[in-house]
């Protein structure tokens, strides 16, 4: 043993007097060398940072034809395309509001479509909705794909899927019942790509519109392979049947990721997502986005818009399809920017059950938006429940207490006094859709986010609520349960009045639509205005008149707030 002992010391002397030797040779230049790859990387011989730290990380962006992919999950060879940056393109930025929803200006979008891709998304929406411009007085798309120029009949209303049936609802002279009966699902409703019996409007990506990808130019960037498709109900197939081709659009700048490695996370300027308005039904282009900025004002969240110029360029150059509402997507970055934590259930209702009406409950009719993969509708399960409960009568503050704990009740007061004093009738109280419930884990309530507001502001409009909203019955029982308890009563016209003493100030609001009115006119009338067969405007004189109509409204808005609050003082 002490033989081995001896053996095993000799042999590790010799082995480092050979290492030592060995090192002595060769330190002068090894050292050199050790010294010059240190100071490349940007520390000194000694191991300190220098100036050119940095470069360890990457070499200068202009040395390099296309950035590497920063994300640990891509493929060490995949190269981004050409542009990519962080800022512009990547997940890893905050979303940019100034550039994407300016208040002041007009952005222009470019939308590049392979003709064979247009002509699929030509064949799908016929699939759909049936031949282009049926209902038009000059059918049928001209050559290249431009559209007929066709326009929607001469008293003739276009059909809006969800209108409640006359059935048990009053039928006020032939009028559209008001707060009456919901569409309660007992009625065929196959319409273009919605699904038929059962009254379920769900969207889904099986009925929706085809996505193809597209190149999308704005500014001085690109973004390739982005996701683009048709988007909407009513609005989708009333225009594609009036002959004109400026349909509402969406786009996702991710869709693809699965056949494109290279735009994995893609972002436009930190948004997955966004919608393009095409203001159906609305000759002034302002209803979306002034409502969506009364009631973020006025403390209910509600999406970011802004106009954007839109041309597409399908195989025959760009054509200007006029002019867009950009419109924030909720389950993307509305819930991340507006609520201290986006975790939660977005859901989109629509249908029989988005009423609340009693023993309407179905899954079916609340889109699960994210957390799809937890098939977990508790939340909502417990708003049926709570709003139902037979102590409402019996005992009202312990209902209202209940209520509490799962609805955010405050918000959708404040939501309703908005939405009635500005008259937009195409949701909740009328209509089944148009608008999310959001449940937000910091407080473990379901908050209520309104959605495509292009109906607001209509005078005169008979499906329109009263302010005192007696007209609605226990079909829509957020309303009628809510409006019959005196606390909350008080509570919503208490809003009303803080509402038209702020939000809603006429002279605030009046010198608003001034204001954008005076931004858009040069993109929708004269030289450079929309084009025949992508405009619902008739003439310069007809646009101007809008902006007439719209302070006149708010000037009567105000006047029957007013008296209305007359009435119950």
């Amino acid at each position: 043993m002490k033989h081995k002992l001896n053996f095993i010391i000799t042999l590790i002397t010799l082995t480092v007097l050979l290492l030592t030797a060995c090192t002595g040779i060769n330190s002068t230049g090894t050292g050199a060398a050790e010294a010059n790859l240190a100071t490349s990387q940007g520390y000194g011989v000694n191991g300190q940072a220098t100036e050119n730290e940095s470069l360890q990380i990457t070499q200068p962006a202009e040395t390099e034809p296309a950035e590497l992919a920063e994300d640990e999950s891509l493929e060490e060879d995949t190269v981004r395309p050409e542009g990519w940056s962080e800022e512009t393109h990547s997940k890893d930025a905050d979303p940019n509001y100034e550039v994407v929803f300016p208040q002041d200006e007009v952005n222009r979008l470019d939308i590049t479509i392979s003709p064979e891709n247009w002509q699929l998304m030509l064949e799908d929406m016929t699939s759909l909705y049936g031949t282009f411009g049926t209902n038009a007085r000059n059918t049928g798309a001209a050559p290249g794909g431009q559209p007929g120029q066709g326009q929607l009949p001469a008293g003739e209303i276009p059909a809006i899927e969800g209108q409640p049936p006359n059935g048990d609802a009053q039928s006020m002279g032939g009028r559209p019942p008001m707060g009456g009966a919901p569409n309660n699902g007992e009625q065929d409703m196959a319409q273009g790509n919605r699904p038929a019996g059962g009254g379920n409007q769900v969207e889904d990506d099986e009925t929706n519109p085809v996505w193809v990808p597209v190149t999308i130019n704005f500014e001085d960037d690109t973004w390739t392979n982005v996701g683009l498709r048709f988007k909407g109900n009513s609005s989708l197939k009333n225009t594609w049947s009036s002959g004109s081709y400026k349909l509402p659009l969406k786009l996702d700048f991710d869709e693809f990721e699965d056949d494109y490695a290279e735009i994995d996370d893609q972002r436009f300027y930190g948004f997955k997502q966004l919608s393009l308005s095409s203001n159906f039904k609305d000759s002034s282009y302002l209803h979306e986005k002034v409502a969506a900025d009364i009631f973020r004002e006025a403390g209910v969240p509600a999406a970011q818009t802004a106009f954007y110029q839109v041309y597409v360029d399908y195989g025959e150059g760009p054509v200007y399809f006029g002019l867009y509402t950009m419109v924030e997507v909720i389950d993307d970055t509305v819930i991340e920017t507006q609520f201290e934590d986006g975790s939660g259930n977005v859901y989109k209702p629509s249908g029989a059950g988005a009423t609340f009406s009693a023993g309407s409950f179905s899954e079916a009719f609340f889109d699960k938006e994210t957390n799809q993969d937890e098939a977990d509708y508790s939340d909502i399960l417990a708003l049926y429940q709570a709003l139902h409960a037979e102590n409402r009568i019996s005992d009202p503050e312990t209902w209202r207490a209940e209520l509490e704990t799962v609805f955010d009740v405050a918000g959708f007061l404040q939501y309703l006094a908005v939405n009635t004093v500005i008259q937009n009738w195409d949701t909740y109280g009328v209509m089944s859709h148009n608008y999310y419930l959001y449940n937000d884990p910091e407080t473990g309530l379901l908050t209520w986010i309104p959605w495509d507001n292009n109906e607001a502001f209509n005078s005169g409009n008979v499906r329109s609520l009263s302010l005192s909203l007696d007209e609605v019955n226990a079909n829509w029982p957020l309303i009628r349960y809510l409006m019959d308890d005196p606390v909350y009563q008080a509570a919503y016209a208490s809003n009303i009045e803080s509402l038209i003493n702020g939000a809603f100030n006429p002279d605030t609001i009046s010198a608003r639509f001034q204001e954008l009115h005076e931004l858009i006119r040069p993109y929708l009338v004269g030289l450079n205005g929309e084009n025949e067969g992508y405009s619902s405007i008739q003439s310069e004189a007809a646009f101007d008149a809008t902006l007439d109509g719209l302070i006149e409204h708010v000037n009567s808005r105000y006047v029957a707030a007013n008296a209305y609050l007359e009435t119950i003082r």
